[in-house]
């Protein structure tokens, strides 16, 4: 039987005439990380975009072997992927149980009340702010809260589009923790990031995107070790 989770083959996905993203495969299996590193503009967001649905995709996508190209976003949710977006997407005038809630609104009341003990197993600062305005946390707490809302869900795929982003090197590195615990309680991830050396660190695999293309993919290690990456994107 395949571990494989997520599949898409071909793809591409443009705005208007012009093609963001051209003629890219890649796949992600059962409890495993897989990374996309490039810069800015490279297409890496649109990517994301177009597997969750926000975005039209051509080619093939499949999760767990069913074809998601005909699905909605909130039938590809229910299928089990979620997208933690850039802008982390929360409502800034609610608490941040409210916004939990929201984000287990799919479960039952017994599955949410046991999935939210899980959330604040991992995310221990959202229990003591549980009441606190999601407008009024820090960028670091506001990171947690958009994953901790995604994981009510209960999905088996987590994407994460640049959840280091404006964070400091210390919280950021408690994201990264955080990113390896969720893989290892079975929750696969799909990283987009620009912090490439964390995200090499902790990924399983990895691709690397110029100009809405693949030109690297491969073993995280093998990757980071490749000359034209550490030249372009570890600084080295």
């Amino acid at each position: 039987m395949s571990d494989e989770l997520l599949s898409v083959e071909q793809a591409s996905v443009a705005y208007g005439n012009v093609e963001a993203v051209r003629s890219v495969s890649l796949d992600v299996r059962k409890n495993e990380i897989v990374t996309i590193i490039g810069a800015n503009g490279a297409g890496k967001t649109t990517l994301l975009n177009a597997i969750i649905g926000i975005q039209r995709l051509k080619g093939k996508l499949a999760f767990e072997s069913r074809d998601l190209t005909r699905l909605d976003i909130e039938e590809r949710v229910a299928a089990g992927l979620c997208l933690v977006p850039e802008h982390r997407e929360l409502f800034g005038t609610m608490t941040v149980g409210d916004n939990l809630e929201l984000g287990g609104f799919r479960i039952n009341a017994t599955e949410a009340v046991r999935t939210l003990e899980m959330v604040f197993a991992l995310f221990p600062r959202l229990k003591e702010r549980r009441k606190q305005l999601a407008g009024t946390l820090s960028g670091g707490e506001q990171q947690m809260l958009a994953m901790g809302r995604a994981m009510m869900g209960r999905p088996r795929l987590l994407m994460l589009d640049e959840p280091s982003l404006g964070l400091a090197p210390r919280i950021a590195a408690d994201i990264f923790r955080i990113v390896t615990e969720l893989r290892q309680s079975g929750v696969s991830i799909l990283l987009v990031e620009q912090n490439a050396r964390a995200a090499l660190r902790i990924a399983d695999r990895a691709f690397v995107m110029e100009l809405g293309e693949f030109v690297l993919s491969g073993p995280a290690s093998e990757i980071a070790a490749d000359p034209r990456v550490s030249a372009s994107y570890l600084g080295s």
